[in-house]
């Protein structure tokens, strides 16, 4: 798989960043999790569950499918929400900056299609609910990516497994002078997690 040069360049500095001992014991579960569903060769479904669908379960269902590809493991990467908004503008500048290319169909909530690689199908990326029909109906993990969805959906249908590992809001820093800083600090954070996440995983 060949990586577009400025993505891969990203790839290095996320993997190159600190993990903290206590979110290693976070990741573990999702490790966890991911490791069975191989050694018992079935399909792995991740789903990344945000209320508004729009910034940390889009960068962790992005960064969730190129860190699994990087890795060489298959997996079907799928985000949702508790309600329907977009795919905030920012986040999908930020995404842009890390070397993605990307394309746009609509208005409103529009899809965009992210390429990480030629070699690759896009990721296809939009504001839904979780249960979206773009989304696996069941036997996926649901991967809890901000505290009021964790805490305002306690029982997700379809759900094998529920794993929380939450990010801070980026949304808090929107129209200051840090926002382009802190959406890219955010989406580096994911990346090097979901890197160390597929790092674990013997094939």
């Amino acid at each position: 798989m060949n990586l577009y040069p400025i993505l891969q360049s990203h790839i290095e500095q996320a993997q190159a960043l600190p993990i903290s001992e206590e979110r290693k014991a976070v990741l573990q579960v999702l490790i966890d999790y991911i490791q069975k569903k191989i050694d018992q060769h079935q399909e792995i479904n991740l789903n990344y569950i945000c209320t508004h669908n729009s910034r940390r379960s889009q960068f962790s269902q992005i960064w969730g499918k190129v860190a699994a590809a990087y890795h060489g493991i298959d997996i079907n990467s799928f985000s949702g929400g508790v309600e329907v908004t977009a795919f905030n503008e920012r986040a999908v500048a930020s995404i842009k900056r890390f070397g993605f290319k990307i394309s746009k169909e609509g208005e409103g909530n529009p899809k965009y299609f992210v390429l990480y690689s030629e070699d690759e199908d896009p990721i296809v990326t939009f504001s839904k609910v979780y249960d979206d029909a773009a989304n696996a109906p069941k036997g996926f993990a649901a991967i809890m990516t901000c505290s009021h969805a964790d805490e305002n959906c306690p029982y997700i249908p379809g759900a094998e497994a529920r794993i929380p590992v939450r990010y801070e809001d980026p949304k808090a820093f929107d129209d200051t002078l840090d926002e382009e800083k802190k959406y890219d600090e955010r989406s580096l954070q994911i990346a090097s997690e979901m890197l160390f996440v597929f790092s674990k995983i013997k094939k």
